[in-house]
């Protein structure tokens, strides 16, 4: 064999071992989608293919995409592919294209790491497209564009016959050992997955406690009664009616916390109470009752990850969605027939408002106060009645109110039947974009 017949068949060994490991990697992109959209998985908790329920850590994600794109300039440079003899075909387009793909995928997963270590080592890390699309379908596409276009130049410049051709029983034994190994590998780290507990229909005596990573599940007709509490980090619960307890839910001192298609009512303090927590509530309904309650309370997390509220209606109570010193993000939330404030970021909070409606409240419709830095943008504030049993001048239907050496930046907020407008009082500032 010649020099050159020699050094293409060590590219083509190195290439089949990278599209082996890409192929591995392209089956963990497809299997989160399943999860995500045919097995009705919780995201992002139980989106993580079958690994990443050990290997989810960003740093991982940021040295593969790092590692494979080292390993397509590496085929390419030791394959000489800048010759003229390969960039006539087919294949050098699309593992040169492939590789320009990749080379953004590391753009995206090195953004995502900054944003890891500027989080304290967790998520939220969206990079840089991610903020505007679902990560699972975004890295899914990115993953499979680079995939099929490596696939297309490693078959179309005719590695896969080289590699096939230097095949012997010891490299055939070592594949089909390593194969082996990776299969048990993912069996064991499947079977290490958070456990599941399904509630079924009917009534569940309370306070139930969720002390380790856990799956809350309820079956249609779920009722738990007097509350449930969390004081472990990746802990899910969905799908289920809670009523009564001093609260709903708790969560004290737990991350990685996932509440979504809860219905609470009955508490007699609040409806959702996290403390030192990090968490995200999805699609939740409360109702509350009494002059004291209120709807969520996130409370002393200044230091941890942001916490988010999406899509819920809370009604009734003192203040509907309340933060006090935590990073939080209230997006599309309904707010109603609160007796006090319908939103409020206070005490050194910082919060993103955004694309809420708050209506028929009493007092305030938004609230950002106790040199919290807040930015409230789209939302809609309607019917925020004067407090009648109040001669305090803040609480006379103020539709959004920046308090008490608070900076806000307001774009395109809605304002309407409240007397109160927009104000601002004792060296707080509102900016306007």
């Amino acid at each position: 064999m010649t020099v050159e017949g020699s050094n293409r068949s060590r590219v083509a060994l190195a290439f089949t071992v990278l599209v082996a490991v890409m192929t591995a990697h392209e089956l963990e992109h497809v299997i989160q989608v399943i999860q995500k959209n045919a097995a009705g998985a919780v995201c992002p908790n139980d989106c993580r293919g079958l690994l990443g329920f050990a290997f989810d850590v960003e740093w991982v994600h940021f040295a593969y995409n790092t590692t494979i794109f080292a390993g397509l300039v590496a085929v390419y440079v030791v394959g000489r592919m800048w010759r003229r003899e390969w960039r006539g075909q087919v294949g050098w387009v699309l593992l040169s294209t492939g590789l320009v793909v990749q080379g953004y995928h590391v753009v995206e997963h090195v953004e995502k790491l900054s944003q890891w270590f500027a989080n304290g080592g967790h998520s939220p890390t969206p990079g840089i497209l991610g903020q505007r699309l679902s990560l699972v379908e975004l890295h899914f596409v990115l993953n499979t564009v680079v995939f099929v276009l490596v696939v297309g130049g490693y078959v179309g410049l005719g590695f896969h016959r080289l590699a096939w051709g230097r095949r012997t029983p010891a490299r055939l034994a070592a594949a089909t050992g390593l194969a082996l190994v990776a299969l048990l590998a993912s069996a064991w780290i499947w079977n290490e997955r958070p456990p599941t507990i399904r509630l079924a229909a009917g009534v569940h005596q309370g306070p139930i406690v969720l002390d380790s990573p856990t799956r809350l599940v309820g079956e249609p007709g779920a009722v738990v009664w007097n509350g449930i509490v969390i004081t472990s980090d990746d802990v899910v619960v969905r799908d289920l009616e809670i009523r009564g307890g001093e609260y709903g839910i708790a969560v004290d001192g737990a991350e990685n916390v996932l509440l979504q298609d809860v219905a609470i009512s009955g508490a007699t303090m609040d409806g959702i109470h996290a403390r030192r927590s990090s968490l995200t509530i999805r699609r939740c309904s409360i109702r509350m009752a009494g002059d004291y309650t209120q709807g969520i309370d996130i409370s002393f997390a200044f230091d941890l990850p942001p916490s988010r509220v999406s899509g819920c209606t809370v009604a009734g109570g003192q203040e509907g969605i309340v933060s006090h010193m935590a990073h939080v993000d209230f997006r599309k939330n309904s707010v109603r027939e609160t007796t006090m404030r319908g939103i409020a970021v206070t005490e050194m909070s910082m919060g993103t408002v955004a694309r809420n409606e708050v209506e028929d409240t009493v007092g305030v419709g938004i609230y950002c106060g106790d040199y919290a830095r807040c930015t409230i943008t789209d939302n809609v504030v309607e019917n925020t009645r004067p407090d009648a049993g109040s001669d305090d001048g803040l609480r006379q239907g103020v539709g959004i109110l920046a308090h008490f050496g608070a900076d806000a930046v307001l774009e395109r907020n809605l304002v309407r039947r409240s007397p109160g407008g927009i104000r601002t009082w004792y060296e707080a500032t509102i900016e306007y974009r």
